[in-house]
This record gives C-alpha cells, structure tokens and sequence, in this order.
C-alpha cells in the first residue's frame, strides 16, 4: 500500500542529495567567500528561500505565491551570485540578463493567471499536506538550482574567457526560445479572453504547429543558456549542463505536458475535432501544420 508522506519524504531527501551532488561539482574551481564555494551557497539560498515562503503559504493553504516566488528566487540567486563574485565579463553579465528578462517575464505572467483564476488545479491535493506541499516546494528549489546551474558555475568560474561565437550562438538559440514561449502564452491569453472561444481549445497559431509551443521554447531558451556558458566551464563543471535535459524531463515526464495532457483528454477527447488535432499535431517539437504521419 502506498505511503503519501513516505514517497513525500524520499523525494525531498532525494532532490537534497541530487543538489548536493551537483553543488559540489559546479563549486569545483570556482569562486569562494569566506572559504565556501559561491556556487554552494547559491544552491543553499534557492532552496531557503522555497522553504521560506512555504511556512505562510501551508498555513493560508494558498499557492498563490508558488510561481511568483520561483521566479524571484531565479533574480536573487542569479544577480546575488554575480554581484559576490564580483567579476563583470561580458558572458557573466549576459546570461544573469537573460535569466532576469526570462523569470520577470514568466513570473508575471504566470502570477497574474493564478489571480485571475484564484487557484491553481495541480496544488488542490497537494495544500492539505504538509509533508507533499513541502515537497512541492523543495522541488522548485531543485528546478531553480539545476537549470540556472551552468549560469552560476560560468559566473563563479575560476576565469574569463572572451564570449566568442559559440557564446553569441547560444544567445540567438535562447531568443528563438524566448520568442517562442512569449508569442505562444501571449496566443492562447488572446484566445481565451474570447468569449466565444469559452470551453474550446485553442489549435491557431503555433498551437497549430505544436500542443505545448510554450513548453518548446522553454526548453529551447534554456539549451541557448547552456551553450552560451560551455565555454567558461571546465572539469566537473560540465555537470551543470544538465540543465536544457532537467527542463525537458520535467515538462515531458513529470509536471508539464502529462498532467496538461490528460486534462484536454478528460475535457475534449470524446470531440471528433479535437481527436483529429492530436492526429495532426505533435505534443511538444512543431510540425508544419497539415502534415499527419
């Protein structure tokens, strides 16, 4: 029989070690304050700050606060760890950047839906739960910390290396992503401020090429990150560049795509139309629309 609190408690141990794990790599050769690897601490502070604003939220059982707060962690772990490292190259300052313009953006947008709507769905069994709503929040500390790993690991490197080519390809690679995300959030608010689209769909635009376009350029942006910091990393460095593949498993395995998936299917599955637009449609990499394999 399965144990909640039990399978709660392993993952949040588990998301502790897999950190732990990575913040000993990132640290290796880096940057140090009073003795201990910036990099660390970064980690540190990306889960205290979860742990933090999970006290109110679980006693207002509220998630309210949960986006917002993932993206605040993003521009206090991001800036803070540029501002201690304290060296201002021009690859160090461009991905704190893109961090910032990406989790300003997303944390906006994703605060005003959940204020409009007054709740978000996936939390409705979660909140009740101490021990599974901590775990949620333990698990943002974890999405921070692993896929802005290879900013901080290029920020606190041991030394600066021109950005170069592979540098300013990465940075085109992340506004392709960037674009991608904001065009497709900003396509489905439009259609869902509609009145006559209430109840349907959404299958125009780059959801005709794709039924999670979002969810692509975040993946997208993310890998221009990662490339634009190989070049300053070095030896167990390269262990942060899991973080393009994190983003991935987590939107294809775990909390994106999967629950979005069987919720249109619970809503619209038994529709001849919307049978028809998951014939034509991939669920993640676009297709030209029309094409049906």
């Amino acid at each position: 029989m399965k144990n909640p609190i039990l399978e709660s408690l392993i993952a949040i141990a588990a998301a502790l070690l897999v950190a732990a794990g990575v913040a000993w790599a990132g640290s290796q050769g880096g940057t140090t304050v009073m003795g201990i690897p910036l990099f660390a601490l970064a980690g540190l502070l990306a889960f205290a700050i979860q742990w933090v604003m999970f006290v109110p939220s679980y006693r207002a059982q509220t998630e309210r606060w949960y986006d917002l707060t993932g993206s605040l962690t993003y521009l206090a772990v991001a800036i803070g760890t540029l501002l201690l490292a304290g060296r201002f190259d021009l690859r160090s300052v461009l991905l704190v950047f893109l961090v910032c313009i990406w989790a300003v953006r997303l944390g906006s947008y994703l605060f005003q839906r959940v204020t409009q709507t007054g709740a978000d769905t996936r939390f409705d069994d979660i909140k009740p739960s101490f021990a599974k709503f901590l775990m949620a929040w333990t698990l943002q500390g974890l999405w921070v910390f692993l896929t802005v790993g290879p900013v901080l690991a290029a920020t606190t490197a041991g030394s600066a290396l021109p950005i170069g080519l592979i540098g300013w390809a990465g940075a085109a690679i992340w506004a392709a992503g960037f674009a991608i995300e904001v065009i497709a959030d900003a396509q489905k608010r439009t259609f869902r401020d509609d009145p006559a689209n209430k109840g349907r769909f959404i299958a125009t635009g780059l959801w005709a090429w794709s039924r999670h376009p979002n969810y692509f350029g975040e993946i997208v942006l993310w890998l221009g990150i990662a490339v634009i910091a190989l070049p300053a990393l070095s030896g167990w460095q390269y262990v942060t560049l899991v973080s393009p593949l994190f983003v991935y498993l987590l939107l294809t395995r775990a909390s994106g795509i999967p629950i979005l998936e069987s919720r249109a299917d619970d809503r619209w599955g038994q529709e001849p139309a919307y049978q028809a637009y998951k014939d034509r449609t991939p669920v993640l990499f676009p297709r030209r629309p029309g094409r049906i394999d």
